[in-house]
């Protein structure tokens, strides 16, 4: 199955649905992304902080496929915010990688307390993409108005935001004014899981009556038709699994097409509860990692 493709800001193409490892262990990546890049995902998304991008080359180097089938994707974490800490954040993670040029380069959170960094971090990844040693530079968990600050400060606006979207946790807000600027949305935890509600309550995307609806119309799983409706709505997915079923279930959205009104229905589900940690509350004395050279 041949994959469609989304066009960046600055012209660079990227898949339309890549294959993450968030809190996927070290000892499990590389089976699991062989299995994707075996099923035919060929945009991986990893992190400096998730500390399997070490794992993730060797599945890469593993797969057989040219460097050039590839995108990869990797983040920043704020532990390594400032110009020269930014810089050689790269030179750790692509010598983890194994690779000589990044894809995509994003920075993992927003600082808000120490914005600052944040500017010096991008402007270190604005250096990395002209002199080609990344080909596209975007951010992760940026709101409206961490960007306004970023673009007020910088020259190349983010390629991508990649932020939490799901059926119950929907952005509206967020996802326009990214789409207005020309930066391309990608969904982390696009299928969502398990929702804790403002009242103690929970519940899954997974189980939904609504979704389950639709799906059974469509003969396809819960997880397809969420997928399917980023995708539509235009939006870029990383699904992340380590069960081969299951990550060729989520590679397996493109040869069906979700009603307006079944969309519709779908975004009336947001429950506006986040799943993820506020943006706001993100500082580097509560959040600090060691990213280390290993």
């Amino acid at each position: 199955m041949t994959v469609p493709n989304m066009t960046l800001n600055n012209g660079v193409e990227i898949p339309a649905i890549g294959f993450g490892v968030f809190q996927t262990p070290p000892e499990q990546t590389v089976a699991a992304v062989e299995s994707a890049l075996a099923t035919g995902y060929r945009h991986i998304d990893t992190a400096a902080v998730y500390g399997n991008e070490r794992e993730v080359g060797r599945a890469i180097r593993n797969s057989g496929l040219d460097r050039s089938e590839l995108f990869v994707e990797t983040k920043i974490w704020i532990s390594d915010f400032g110009y020269d800490d930014t810089l050689h954040a790269f030179d750790k993670g692509a010598g983890k990688l194994g690779i000589e040029q990044i894809d995509m380069l994003i920075l993992h959170q927003a600082l808000p307390s120490e914005f600052d960094r944040t500017v010096t971090a991008y402007q270190a990844l604005e250096k990395l993409l002209a002199d080609g040693r990344v080909r596209s530079i975007g951010v992760s968990n940026f709101m409206p108005d961490h960007l306004r600050r970023l673009m007020a400060e910088t020259e190349v606006v983010p390629a991508v935001n990649q932020i939490e979207v799901h059926p119950y946790f929907r952005q509206s807000d967020l996802l326009a004014f990214d789409t207005e600027h020309g930066i391309l949305n990608q969904a982390w935890s696009p299928i969502g899981g398990i929702t804790f509600y403002r009242d103690g309550s929970q519940g899954s995307t997974l189980e939904d009556p609504v979704i389950g609806e639709i799906a059974q119309a469509h003969g396809r799983t819960p997880a397809q038709v969420m997928l399917r409706w980023h995708l539509q709505q235009g939006r870029q997915v990383i699904p992340k699994s380590v069960t081969p079923s299951r990550i060729a279930e989520n590679f397996d959205v493109f040869d069906f097409e979700l009603s307006a009104d079944q969309l519709t229905a779908i975004d009336r589900l947001d429950t506006g509860v986040r799943g993820g940690s506020e943006p706001e509350d993100v500082t580097r004395q509560n959040f600090w990692v060691d990213i280390s050279e290993a």
